[in-house]
């Protein structure tokens, strides 16, 4: 029991290291803010007054290099044109997110869960539910977390990993990470 509480504590502690460390300097492809939004869905319910768009069974969401999948969400637009996306899986299809880096040719994040959420405007992406994030480069996993609920800051730099708020030492490990030396990562462009 004792080194389970260890380790509990050495989870948390990756998760509050994980979320404070600056891991790489690219960031999102910017020239997605200004693409449109192109969906597919099984159903749309569209209201251009409130610019919230609802999305039912087998979402395709591409917006540049952003593809979002799932099976239920919404879309918000705000006043100043930044996208909101909400998006759920089933037991079956889990929801899923993937975008381009800027500076490097081919490099993503790419994440899945139950829910993905992306708000275009603090640039997070939230993955909750059975969570895993992977920063690849050439289809090569550099960085990879896996976790509960994983909060990547694309404006800050950070990933964060946090366990369910009921989490108890019997149901470790609850964050874990694989992380590629930079050194590495820099020079093999």
């Amino acid at each position: 029991m004792l080194s389970q509480k260890v380790f509990l504590r050495g989870a948390l502690a990756l998760s509050a290291l994980l979320g404070f460390s600056n891991l790489h300097v690219a960031h999102a492809e910017k020239a997605d803010q200004d693409k449109p939004i192109i969906l597919e869905a099984e159903k749309v319910f569209g209201n251009d007054t409130t610019q919230i768009y609802d999305l039912n069974g087998d979402i395709l969401l591409v917006k540049g290099s952003i593809v979002v999948t799932g099976e239920d969400g919404q879309i918000r637009i705000d006043p100043e044109g930044y996208e909101f996306i909400d998006i759920k899986g089933t037991p079956e299809v889990v929801a899923t997110f993937r975008q381009r880096r800027e500076g490097l040719a081919n490099e993503f994040m790419q994440g899945r869960g139950v829910y993905t959420t992306y708000d275009a405007k603090t640039e997070i992406l939230t993955l909750t539910g059975d969570a895993s994030l992977k920063r690849l480069l050439n289809m090569q996993m550099l960085d990879q977390l896996k976790g509960w609920k994983i909060e990547y800051d694309d404006i800050k730099q950070y990933y964060r990993v946090i366990p369910p708020k009921d989490a108890k030492p019997d149901d470790l490990p609850v964050a874990r990470a694989i992380l590629s030396p930079r050194r590495k990562a820099t020079l093999e462009k």
